[in-house]
């Protein structure tokens, strides 16, 4: 071990540093004075310089336990850097050959390796014990340690291997260390590794003052809305967090289309490929990594200057250290994330066939996604309690809602209408019960005989989502708390029972409201509004209606409405950038684009609209090879049946491709599979309604015909009528 230098003199000869950041010395003091510590500290704390420091200085080697091969990787090249001697540090996983195993361990061996990267599954193998059993373990470090509990964001049942696995190797002192853990997590952290007794535990704020929180609604434009962002921070280096890995791609290939250095990152490609786009990260070649929510990225890079969810993540843990990537540098932090309801509401059904307490435990953690996003209180306030820490201040001024404060409502009745419900439950049910009762809605589960109380209907009228406002921010305020272990029973505090016998004024601020409709059009802060200007688009408007007259065909046949607010907000004046609205494509752009093309021009340059070219958004062609597939089958008249089945779609979907097809611009006969499924009246009944009407909704039509005509039925005749009349 070290012993001529202080560990301040140690901090400056190995890194470089002249002090310690918060709590890191104390934590590495207390590490070799021979104690089990706890860590938790926020990503861009510091956490690895508690467990790096001091397995430099001390006799062995340490033994580093970590998720992510990408986090191994980075953290050996760090380690490496630091040093003159590669081989100080290593890292021992699946990626690694057989030779490239034995020189690791013959460079541990000989003691020329102070640190040992282990994967959880690596540490597991029978002849991996064996060799850890042979040399001098100065003690173990467990990193990202949340993946032990089953409440983490990120769990992995080897975790929870790991204490046997050190007893059986041999017991050292033991350092685990998270930047995400409630205080649920935090205890079932300590319990596993047998941490509970005469263990150090070291917390840090979990504020992020520099970072910067803003969730918008997610819309059929968030593609567009991403790519204009990006460019709004041309030359800063991003994350984008994607659900699946299709839309990782997707995303990554939009964005090089429109001229933005990214790449993908996901778990589906193979390691050399992944290493690689890493590394071009870390080292500039790209601004942007588009990655897997799921998978993670393990990146240590300290000027990563936003960081955006495409899809919320499955639990506020996750959000919060993948957030926690922005800004590690104390620098500008810009987290933005797009929200849409239904996207919880498929991760809960991708639930469905695990055990019972693992679907409630997973659907509470959605309920607490949901409530941050949709409140419209301080988010700054509303993350740092979920993590046990209160702040203070009702406005962070950091935030989108401390930026656009709104106006508060008085609910001191609903207040303590909530507050009776809940007593008279016996503070034994969720707040979805809560308010079911509340509103005097019956429930399936007759067995309480809860529409017997008095309580019952108590709100009745009030609007559920202001009510669902009152609990979450009666939490925040300290009158109600949430029981996590119980799946998020709610409680009365003692300051709630004092205000049942005392109640004062308690004013609230409305839940967010997020439409789940997807052709929503947002507004973009602090760039370009996103909305359609509505001169221009009654402009459109009205040539759409010229047109369709003399044509004697809808003006829905001409360009739909969205494809118009896109033209508004846009301002195309070329074939090439009309034929990339959605909806328009090279038929519809070379048949009706050229008088709308001159309109937009004179109307640019008559209001001299600056059109800075990161407002032009390139379009992929999404799926452009199935869909060449389905257009070259229904000119050989295969039946439609056989097209799903050969490409691997239900109906509906073969129907969506098809429609999305016709829209674009593409002509395609139908008519010999619908022959064969409508007989001609009922084919003429059908093309009437859609001649008739003014917008072509599906709803309209399906309001109008079923159940004379099954919905399958009437899209075909649709695609038939778009296709014969439109293009």
């Amino acid at each position: 071990m070290e012993t001529t230098l202080s560990l301040s003199e140690a901090l400056r000869k190995h890194f470089g540093f002249g002090t310690f950041k918060g709590n890191q010395e104390a934590i590495i003091r207390s590490l070799m004075d021979g104690n089990d510590v706890f860590v938790l500290m926020p990503t861009g704390g510091g956490k690895s310089l508690c467990y790096q420091l001091p397995a430099l200085i001390m006799d062995g080697t340490a033994i580093i336990v970590s998720p992510l091969i990408a986090l191994m990787k980075n953290q050996v090249d760090a380690m490496r850097n630091f040093s003159e001697d590669d081989t100080i540090a290593h890292f021992l996983n699946s990626s690694l050959t057989r030779a490239q195993i034995d020189k690791v361990k013959t460079d541990v061996v000989a003691g020329h390796t102070k640190l040992l990267y282990v994967a959880p599954e690596s540490l597991t193998k029978e002849e991996n014990i064996e060799f850890l059993k042979t040399i001098r373990i100065s003690f173990y470090a467990i990193d990202e340690a949340h993946c032990i509990s089953e409440w983490g964001h990120d769990f992995r049942p080897e975790y929870r291997r790991i204490r046997p696995i050190i007893n059986e190797i041999g017991v050292r002192p033991v350092i685990a260390l998270t930047a995400t853990a409630t205080p649920k997590v935090q205890h079932d952290i300590q319990k596993n590794l047998g941490m509970n007794n005469g263990a150090m535990v070291f917390k840090s704020s979990f504020n992020r003052p520099n970072l910067y929180y803003e969730v918008r609604p997610k819309t059929k434009n968030t593609d567009h809305d991403i790519i204009r962002f990006v460019r709004q921070h041309a030359g800063k280096s991003g994350i984008i967090y994607c659900l699946s890995r299709k839309k990782v791609e997707e995303l990554a290939e939009l964005l090089r289309v429109n001229n933005i250095k990214a790449l993908a990152y996901h778990a589906g490609m193979d390691a050399a490929t992944r290493s690689e786009n890493q590394d071009a990260f870390l080292l500039e070649k790209v601004d942007v990594i588009v990655a897997t929510i799921a998978f993670g990225m393990g990146i240590d890079k300290p000027d990563v200057r936003f960081v955006i969810h495409y899809d919320m993540p499955k639990s506020l843990e996750g959000y919060y250290q993948e957030t926690g990537r922005a800004g590690r540098d104390g620098g500008e932090g810009y987290c933005l994330t797009f929200y849409a309801y239904r996207d919880l509401q498929k991760m809960e059904k991708f639930m469905q066939g695990k055990p019972v307490a693992e679907q409630e435990m997973g659907r509470q953690l959605l309920a607490e996604t949901a409530a941050y996003a949709e409140s419209a209180v301080c988010r700054r306030r509303t993350l740092l309690y979920y993590f046990g820490e209160k702040y203070e201040s009702d406005n962070c001024g950091n935030c989108d809602n401390c930026k656009n404060l709104r106006k508060k409502v008085e609910a001191k009745e609903e207040l303590l209408a909530a507050l009776e419900t809940i007593g008279a439950l016996k503070e034994k049910f969720k707040a979805d019960h809560i308010l079911d009762v509340m509103l005097g809605k019956a429930t399936n589960d007759v067995k309480y005989r809860h529409d017997e109380l008095e309580c019952f209907g108590s709100a009745e009228g009030c609007d559920r989502r202001l009510l669902n406002a009152v609990l979450r921010q009666a939490v925040l305020a300290g009158y109600i708390s949430r029981d996590i272990e119980n799946f998020g029973i709610l409680h009365i505090t003692k300051d709630g029972k004092a205000y049942l016998k005392s109640p004062k004024s308690f004013k609230i601020v409305e839940d967010s409201e997020f439409s789940d409709e997807e052709d929503v059009v947002t507004p973009i802060k602090g760039g370009s509004a996103c909305a359609a200007d509505p001169e221009l688009f009654a402009i459109l408007a009205s040539l759409r209606k010229q047109t369709a007259q003399s044509l004697n065909l809808p003006p829905y046949i001409i360009f739909q409405d969205p494809s118009l607010e896109t033209m508004a907000t846009t301002y195309p004046i070329t074939m090439e950038e009309l034929q990339n609205i959605p909806g328009v494509g090279e038929g519809k752009a070379k048949r009706y684009g050229e008088q709308f093309i001159r309109i937009i021009k004179e109307y640019v340059d008559e209001k001299e609209i600056e059109r800075p070219e990161d407002l032009r958004v390139r379009s992929v062609a999404n799926n452009s090879n199935r869909k060449i597939a389905i257009i070259k089958a229904i000119d050989r008249k295969i039946d439609l049946n056989e097209v799903a089945l050969s490409t691997g779609l239900e109906f509906d979907q073969l129907l969506s491709d098809i429609e999305s097809i016709v829209n674009s611009g593409k002509k395609i006969n139908i008519s010999y599979f619908i022959d064969e499924v409508l007989d001609q009246d009922e084919q003429d009944e059908i093309f009437d309604h859609f001649r008739s009407c003014e917008t072509g909704s599906l709803e309209n039509a399906y309001k109008e015909l079923c159940p004379d005509y099954t919905e399958d039925e009437i899209r075909l005749v649709r695609i038939k009528f778009l296709s014969e009349l439109g293009n």
